[in-house]
């Protein structure tokens, strides 16, 4: 069959999830549900692939969303709600509003900072169902948080868990990770530097939000992106997002208590008594064990992490490895049972529940209450992912790659992050796209005489993008703030930026690689 047939083909499951999802407004778990039928009729079809192909793909698809991805969103949730039942998330509001209670700076310390700090360290959705919840029990509009928080969790999935996907495209293209690591950092530096402006218009829904912030706005995209550019290209992958994330909240934090004490200031001068209403303090005790299971999250994460060779290897050990899909082209599957992100999670929160003299009976209750909770979220995921198994195994995915890079010719670098951004919206994975298009980026950049590494770059760069209007990013996020069936509209929200963020980084892409940066 034609190849630009087999491309129109393969096409059809991605346009029926954004039609469904975005414009008939189906619930996500019937739709994806009804789009993996779709697909394996269409892979065995048009694609010939055998029908125990086709079912073992599913399968392997199926067992892969609940471990670990469901398993991560399960525990982000299980500590938000413990949080809530034992009344220490009342504790960091308190502690929050200390800090400030400008609620765009609120949005730039939990939805950029802290969620491109659990994005660097951990990844797997934590940094959408973490900071999402938090900005939902602070009294934001849950759909805004859940919007807030995928347009946040774009740049930092670029060197997430601590630089995987760059590293696997270095892999996978044969390129050297250093360079390569530099130039998906300059890329990305324009974007990093302008979604906190975003977020923050977003939060007042006006330009005239940034009166008062600009400055701090201002800092917390340069403390994220600077530092990124110089790991990147010094230390390579591991590190870029870790340590932009970490100055880009510090810095942040920083700034807005200083703006607070002048604001302060200002009040206490202004007032007629003299004096200001007095203000409810949190001690330092309070404080700590309020936070206390997120900040175990942190520790052990790291402590888990490559950062750590020593821990890391012991725990490796701790891992399964199974064939699943019975086709030609099958990639071991393999599942880490203790050193993954949605264990960590909770463990920390079962220590910190105990530190906390919460008895563990009512963690065991609130985590079983969690896991019902999730219920259509379950269908929607494991759908998703089982849906990018049957294209990938069934090859409709280079069917999709071969008719972009056929029908743009010399104009193919505007149109590789929109490839590398497909591959993120079918498989929720930077990581994945990078697997999926990163060796066909590469090869059709040196067959048109431009940087492979440029290109390469671009595909993860592109992929970032895909992450805000992913299924699976969309569920985790409507898991956790509550939103399940109202994935349309967050869908419709987020498309339009995805959309923006594209156009805009491919025209960068297209005269970066004939300038030849």
């Amino acid at each position: 069959m034609n190849e630009y047939v087999l491309f129109l083909i393969a096409i059809i499951p991605i346009i029926w999830l954004i039609a469904s999802l975005g414009i008939m407004k189906l619930p996500a778990h019937k739709t994806c549900f009804a789009t993996v039928i779709l697909t394996f009729i269409i892979a065995m079809v048009f694609w010939k692939m055998p029908f125990v192909d086709a079912v073992t793909a599913s399968i392997e698809g199926v067992l892969v969303a609940l471990w670990p991805i469901l398993l991560v969103i399960v525990a982000a949730l299980f500590t938000y709600n413990l949080a809530v039942e034992t009344k220490t998330m009342d504790t960091m509001k308190q502690m929050l509003s200390s800090i400030t209670t400008d609620d765009r700076i609120q949005v730039l310390i939990l939805a950029w900072g802290f969620g491109g700090f659990l994005e660097a360290v951990a990844g797997y959705g934590t940094a959408v169902a973490i900071p999402a919840s938090i900005l939902a029990s602070l009294g934001f509009n849950p759909i805004f948080a859940a919007i807030i928080c995928l347009i946040a969790n774009t740049v930092p999935t670029a060197f997430g868990a601590i630089g995987i996907p760059v590293s696997t495209l270095a892999s996978v293209t044969g390129l050297d990770v250093m360079r390569l690591s530099y130039l998906t950092a300059i890329q990305l530096a324009p974007f990093i530097i302008v979604i906190p402006f975003v977020l923050v218009i977003l939060t007042k829904k006006s330009l005239k939000a940034l009166k008062g912030v600009f400055l701090i706005t201002l800092a917390s995209g340069l403390a994220f992106a600077l530092p990124q550019i110089f790991i990147a290209k010094y230390l390579g992958a591991e590190l870029p997002a870790l340590i932009g994330s970490l100055c880009s909240m510090l810095i942040t934090i920083l700034m807005a208590k200083a703006m607070n004490k002048r604001k302060d200031i200002s009040e206490e001068e202004n007032s007629i008594k003299g004096s200001v209403a007095s203000k409810v303090s949190v001690s330092t005790k309070e404080g700590i064990l309020a936070w206390l299971p997120y900040i175990l999250l942190c520790v052990l994460i790291l402590a888990a992490s490559p950062l750590f060779p020593s821990i890391n290897e012991f725990l490796a050990r701790f891992t399964s490895q199974f064939k699943i899909y019975t086709g030609e082209g099958a990639a071991t599957t393999e599942f880490i049972w203790i050193n993954t992100p949605g264990i960590v999670i909770i463990v920390a929160t079962f220590i910190g529940g105990l530190i906390q003299r919460v008895k563990v009976s009512t963690m065991i209750n609130v985590f079983i209450r969690t896991v019902k909770q999730l219920s259509k979220s379950f269908i929607t995921i494991t759908s998703i992912v089982a849906i990018s198994k049957l294209m990938s195994y069934s090859t409709m995915t280079a069917s999709i790659s071969f008719g972009l890079s056929a029908i743009t010719g010399s104009f193919y670098p505007v149109i590789s992050p929109l490839l590398g951004s497909i591959g993120t919206f079918v498989t929720g994975s930077d990581t994945s796209a990078n697997i999926l298009f990163g060796g066909l980026q590469s090869q059709s950049a040196t067959s048109l005489g431009i940087d492979p590494y440029w290109i390469a770059a671009a595909n993860t760069a592109g992929a970032t993008a895909g992450k805000m209007i992913s299924p699976q990013s969309i569920a985790i996020a409507t898991s956790a703030t509550g939103l399940i069936g109202k994935e349309g509209k967050i869908l419709n929200s987020t498309l339009k930026f995805c959309l923006v963020y594209v156009v805009i980084l491919g025209v960068l892409v297209y005269f970066g690689s004939y300038l030849k940066i």
